[in-house]
């Protein structure tokens, strides 16, 4: 929407950044089945803006799994309103940690075991 966007009709990158991380956290909480947090961001790279009108698509999957941590590469990818092409905009690597309800990290399933 022309809210999210700078002086030149892009997307500002920390509206997209937010939509990544809400589509890493998906992820995250379904693997730990419960609340995961963030505790990085990794490799965050721009490669084409966003125009107001653009199809955004996020797009999330779980790459590795510590004791308590989680790592999630998301990428974004545009379509211009009246055409099939995509592009991908963004892609980084999301650390999230789970946690307990007294938010101390906590212990998430092995890959492949959730």
């Amino acid at each position: 929407m022309p809210a999210d966007t700078n002086a030149y009709g892009d997307i500002f990158g920390g509206w997209l950044m937010s939509q990544m991380d809400m589509a890493a956290g998906l992820v995250a909480a379904r693997h730990s089945q419960g609340r995961a947090v963030t505790i990085a961001v990794e490799g965050m790279k721009f490669h084409a803006p966003v125009h107001v009108g653009d199809e955004v698509s996020v797009y999330a999957r779980l790459v590795s799994v510590g004791n308590t941590s989680m790592t999630i590469e998301v990428e974004a990818w545009r379509r211009a309103r009246h055409t099939e092409n995509q592009r991908r905009v963004t892609q980084a690597k999301f650390v999230f940690v789970g946690i307990d309800e007294e938010r101390h990290p906590r212990r998430v399933p092995a890959m492949g075991e959730a």
